[in-house]
This record gives structure tokens, sequence and C-alpha cells, in this order.
């Protein structure tokens, strides 16, 4: 008959342990004991990861760091995990957790480096002028494409800066205006400023390609010191 209620820890890790060993198959158990497909792969994933407390009930939720959220939400939307993918990869414990953090990815909210408490703090998005995206994506080129400095330093929102990023490599200067309603007016540009714009955006580009030649130079030198 199928369980009624909440599980004891002690049933749930012999379920599993029954799956496993081959006694008992999957749809099977599912249909004896009253228990989601769903609910079972993540009790046999959880299991195979952490063990009996992968399965146990804790008072504290798990926490993860602002940059396995980043990577997560950047390889689903790539397209390249699925959601039970990255839970398998990077022992998320519920796939729901990784379709909140999607949530605020695209109410273009960004997260924080933890801070000294360990806690995750969000900052979310706001409205910028065409200058103030100008120097965040110089100062995000010539650093080395930190976004997530970048989020801290301009207080505004990792895909913010991520979207400035993309646009300005494939559009220039012009993916950086935004052409929406009042804005458009404020964004335009005389040749000028154009200019002066693109030339400020290209020697942000010239001191990462620097930064990129050092490093190399440096990586080239421990190699011959190693031979």
């Amino acid at each position: 008959m199928p369980q009624k209620g909440r599980l004891a820890i002690e049933e749930k890790v012999r379920i599993v342990e029954d799956y496993l060993a081959g006694k008992i198959g999957f749809r099977k158990t599912c249909e004896e004991k009253g228990i989601g497909q769903t609910t079972l792969k993540i009790w046999i994933r959880l299991y195979k990861t952490r063990g009996v407390e992968g399965l146990t009930p804790t008072s504290t939720a798990r926490k993860y760091s602002a940059e396995l959220k980043e990577t997560a939400i950047r390889e689903y939307l790539a397209g390249e995990e699925s959601l039970e993918g990255l839970c398998r990869k990077y022992d998320i414990t519920h796939s729901q957790i990784v379709r909140k953090w999607i949530k605020k990815y695209n109410h273009h909210e960004g997260f924080t480096k933890p801070t000294s408490g360990g806690e995750i703090h969000m900052v979310k998005g706001r409205a910028t002028t065409l200058d103030e995206r100008i120097e965040i994506v110089s100062d995000c080129i010539a650093n080395g494409k930190d976004y997530a400095a970048m989020t801290e330093k301009y207080r505004v929102s990792y895909p913010q800066i991520y979207n400035w990023v993309h646009k300005y490599e494939t559009s220039g200067v012009d993916g950086l205006i935004d052409k929406r309603g009042k804005r458009k007016l404020s964004d335009e540009m005389t040749e000028i400023d154009r200019l002066r714009a693109e030339n400020r955006l290209l020697q942000a580009e010239n001191k990462r390609k620097e930064m990129e030649i050092e490093i190399l130079k440096k990586v080239q030198e421990v190699e011959r010191r190693r031979s």
C-alpha cells in the first residue's frame, strides 16, 4: 500500500538501498511506496552524493557560492546542462533552487561574492546613463571582464554588465545606447562624443590585451624554470 505522510529517514534509506541493490524496480518502488518519480530520483541522487546525510532534513538551507550560481546559470542558458544535470554536477539539492536563481537573473538581479558572514547578497539592476554604461564596460574590459568585481564597484547587476559588454562586442558603442522611449533622447550622441567613447573603449581593450601578454610571459617564465 502507498505510504501516507512524511517517511522516516530510515524508510527513505531502505527504499533507496533496495532500489540500488536491484531488489525492486524504479516504477514499482514509486507505485508501492506512493512516491513521485521525481522525488525518488532526487533521493537516489542525494544518497549517492551525500550518503544518509542527503536524506536527512536540516533546519538550515544549504549555501552556494556566487561563482557557482553564476556558472550554473550560464551553463543552463547556453544549453550545456539541464536542470537535473546541474544538480548532479554541482551537488545542488533540488532543481527548483536553480529555477529560482534563473528567475532572479532574468529580473536583472546579480550575485555578489559572500560577505564575511558567508551569506550571498543580491544586487538589483538599476537605471543607468550612457556615460555610466561606457565607463562600466570600459572598466570591465580593462580588468579582464571581472563581472563580479564590477557588480560590487558600480552597484549594478551581473546580468546588466554581462549584457552591456556583449552588446558592445557585437554592435560597438551603438549597442550601449538605450533605444527605449525617453531614454533615447538622453542617449543620443554627437559624432565627437561617439569618437571619444570609441577611443575610451579601445584603450580598455588594449589594456586588457597588455594584461594577457604579461600573464602569458609569466606563464612562459615559470615553464622555463621548471624545464
